[in-house]
């Protein structure tokens, strides 16, 4: 936390959020009740207020004991408890960042399923503090995004789609629908940088 550097978070792929509020001395779970997976891919602290924080369940990775989530989970009271805010079939977050300035908008990177397509792959935005989620980077049902940065001002974001699929016999990641995207406003237009 920014603010306060005692209060420290940190998300597992495998067990869960725990929290310090001690400068790292002690620690306690804090979603081990809440998801229905401790398979953590980020959390994210509004960078206004430090109460209110995101995770997304579901670990990015692509290996073949990767596990799985079911969305995104927010607190307002720093974590003490959890409210599920949807996008279930996601199944595995890469990033989620808060608007510095209004912590109401919320982007959640989304590579969906590993197995198989899904055609909730993509890049999710929430202007009402995830009452209404709606996709602003959909590409095809093979392809994700798995990251998602935003500049200081809210206004300029870039975000990384990849193409995936886990098979039993390999895997099967990039591909030409795979690329870096750039948003000038916010997150409303976006455009594939090809150069």
């Amino acid at each position: 936390v920014a603010s306060n550097p005692n209060i420290i978070f940190i998300a597992s792929a495998s067990g869960g959020i725990f929290k310090s509020v001690n400068n790292a001395v002690t620690w306690k779970p804090v979603f081990d009740e809440e998801g229905t997976s401790l398979s953590i891919g980020d959390i994210a602290i509004a960078p206004s207020d430090p109460n209110i924080v995101w995770a997304g369940i579901g670990e990015p990775n692509s290996r073949q004991s990767s596990s799985w989530g079911d969305g995104v989970f927010k607190s307002v009271d720093g974590g003490e408890t959890w409210k599920y805010m949807g996008l279930k079939e996601t199944h595995h977050i890469g990033r989620i960042v808060i608007n510095p300035m209004n912590p109401n908008i919320v982007f959640v990177a989304a590579l969906g399923h590993l197995w198989g397509p899904n055609p909730e792959r993509g890049l999710y935005r929430t202007k009402d503090g995830g009452k209404t989620w709606e996709k602003v980077i959909e590409i095809n049902e093979d392809t994700g995004v798995v990251e998602v940065a935003m500049e200081d001002n809210g206004r300029v974001l870039y975000a990384g789609a990849y193409q995936r699929r886990r098979r039993a016999w390999g895997f099967v990641g990039g591909g030409p629908h795979s690329g870096l995207f750039r948003s000038l406003d916010g997150g409303d237009t976006w455009e594939k940088l090809t150069k």
